[in-house]
């Protein structure tokens, strides 16, 4: 994954859009790709890269489970119409998105929006971004520091050039993965890249990024978006809560 200074990858398709609907599922549309990404570890337990390890026939139209519950995942098979799901949409004004934690060093600047955390755990080798963020005077650090944040999938970390003030993202193909870990057992979120528009429900567009993660196990606080909870619910799973 190769960052890049500047703006947004968009690519060339306009109508690609992501719509949610009233305790429904997320409709695609656009013919927007469908893959399956892997997180792969390192030898030392590290989150390290993506792999891809499906892809799905490209479909103009799909509609995608946002309850969590559907016997078709990733698709929707209805069954948030018989299981009492509440969707609402809880995101609001995205005020996160204004005021994020600033981690200020020589040569990078950190930006933390906090709220989005997804839990990749990209970001924590080698002592974590932010120490690295303050290194970044050290070439080997600014380095690792640009990679963890370029991978972290909801754009929870985004560093900029301190000269310039100009964001590196990473190149991204316009599509949806949808993320698992397997060292883990994990099951993540939708990872929506390259900046397709997402719609709320009412028809309110929400802050194109290039990295977006959406809740696809419906217990998210912060709906649409993913806020980390389908950790929280393996864990108590595993603890036979």
């Amino acid at each position: 994954m190769t960052g890049t200074t500047g703006k947004i990858q968009k690519g060339n398709d306009d109508s690609m859009k992501i719509t949610v609907t009233k305790n429904g599922p997320f409709i695609v549309t656009g013919g927007v790709p469908l893959m399956v990404m892997e997180i792969c570890n390192d030898n030392e337990d590290y989150p390290r890269t993506w792999r891809e390890t499906k892809r799905f026939p490209v479909q103009e139209q799909y509609a995608l489970c946002r309850c969590g519950q559907s016997k078709n995942k990733p698709f929707c098979d209805g069954t948030h119409a018989t299981s009492n799901f509440n969707g609402a949409e809880t995101a609001g004004s995205e005020h996160y998105l204004r005021h994020p934690r600033v981690v200020k060093g020589p040569e990078l600047e950190l930006d933390d929006f906090e709220n989005l955390c997804v839990h990749a755990r990209f970001c924590m080798r080698a002592g974590g971004v932010w120490n690295l963020t303050g290194d970044s005077d050290i070439p080997e650090a600014r380095d690792t520091a640009v990679e963890q944040a370029c991978n972290c999938p909801s754009g929870r970390l985004v560093v900029r050039d301190r000269n310039t003030g100009a964001p590196i993202e990473p190149e991204l193909e316009r599509s949806i993965a949808l993320i698992e870990n397997p060292a883990r057992g994990e099951l993540g979120p939708l990872w929506v890249r390259g900046g397709i528009p997402v719609v709320s429900a009412d028809g309110r567009a929400y802050a194109v990024r290039n990295r977006v993660t959406l809740c696809r196990c419906g217990r998210s606080h912060n709906k649409p978006f993913c806020d980390g909870s389908h950790i929280l619910a393996l864990k108590k799973i595993s603890n036979g809560l």
